[in-house]
């Protein structure tokens, strides 16, 4: 499989404090990669060394192939468009201003392309109005176009839904998924906001405390989350008991509701409840979620 973005053993220390912690990862070409960890896992942080911002304390990375101490490393960078933290604009020009600006610091010939780039993320009939009166979700469009004017094959977005109102991610997801399918834009997107993430990811890496603690496709995922059957019941302190006498496994999630796992036949099931006094309310079946995936993988961590 080929490769954007490869990490090994990648470490960032700030005096004892480890933002990155041996950090492996693999990002396939043409993927939409999900980057998931809580605020402070260290998903900035790995945006921030692959872009050059700031340099590793051990460990290494490579960009195509190419190692971040080898010389071609920079022409590399030049492949890779990034929006960290919040998009780095003029709020006093308008967007078009911006884009041109962006093209003067890439020592671009020509201002070619600025209109339809603007087109590209919605931003078009801007017209002459300032950045400093768009929306969050324009703003946040603007960096995406701004980080597209050296054609980049590889972006990285830091939290890019963040703050959004819901129609604001919906017009930023719909723009990750165009610049995917129609420029084969392979992207990075680090979020802690793991619904919003299943309806874009390809692939998945959960990073905890800095470590990677799992990389898996979604095609993977979605074979590991795994059936349940949810119960509903008079109390959920019999049903366990009876469930523990026939050996299934379960998960309580509340008084009177319990997520059950394997094989149920429903008759019997009834008839071992009836026997321990607890009555049966209702049962459906369901599969386990992202979040209830990652909270697993976390140890039952809070996700922040």
């Amino acid at each position: 499989m080929d490769y954007c973005l490869t990490t090994n053993a990648l470490c960032k220390h700030y005096k004892d404090f480890k933002a990155l912690n041996n950090l492996s990862m693999h990002v396939p070409k043409g993927a939409i990669y999900g980057f998931v960890g809580k605020n402070g896992a260290g998903k900035t942080t790995l945006i921030r060394l692959i872009c050059g911002l700031q340099l590793p304390t051990s460990g290494e990375f490579a960009l195509y192939g190419v190692g971040n101490t080898d010389r071609k490393i920079a022409g590399c960078r030049r492949r890779i468009g990034a929006v960290v933290e919040t998009p780095s604009v003029y709020l006093d020009a308008t967007a078009r201003e911006n884009i041109r600006e962006q093209y003067r610091v890439l020592g671009m010939p020509s201002f070619d392309g600025a209109d339809e780039l603007l087109a590209f993320v919605g931003l078009g009939d801007t017209g002459k109005k300032r950045v400093r009166n768009f929306s969050l979700g324009m703003r946040q469009r603007l960096g995406i176009a701004i980080a597209l004017c050296g054609e980049p094959d590889f972006l990285m977005l830091d939290e890019p839904v963040n703050g959004l109102d819901p129609q604001g991610i919906i017009e930023i997801r719909e723009l990750i998924l165009k610049l995917n399918r129609e420029r084969r834009i392979t992207v990075l997107i680090s979020s802690h906001i793991l619904d919003e993430l299943s309806r874009l990811a390809t692939h998945y890496g959960f990073i905890d405390k800095g470590s990677m603690v799992k990389e898996i496709s979604a095609d993977e995922l979605e074979a590991e989350c795994r059936k349940c059957t949810r119960l509903v019941v008079s109390d959920t302190k019999l049903l366990c008991m009876a469930l523990d006498r026939i050996g299934l496994e379960y998960r309580v999630a509340s008084r009177t509701e319990a997520d059950v796992y394997g094989e149920i036949k429903a008759a019997d099931l009834v008839h071992v409840l009836d026997a321990a006094g607890c009555e049966m309310i209702s049962m459906h079946a369901k599969n386990e979620s992202l979040e209830t995936y990652y909270m697993n993988l976390m140890g039952g961590g809070q996700n922040a």
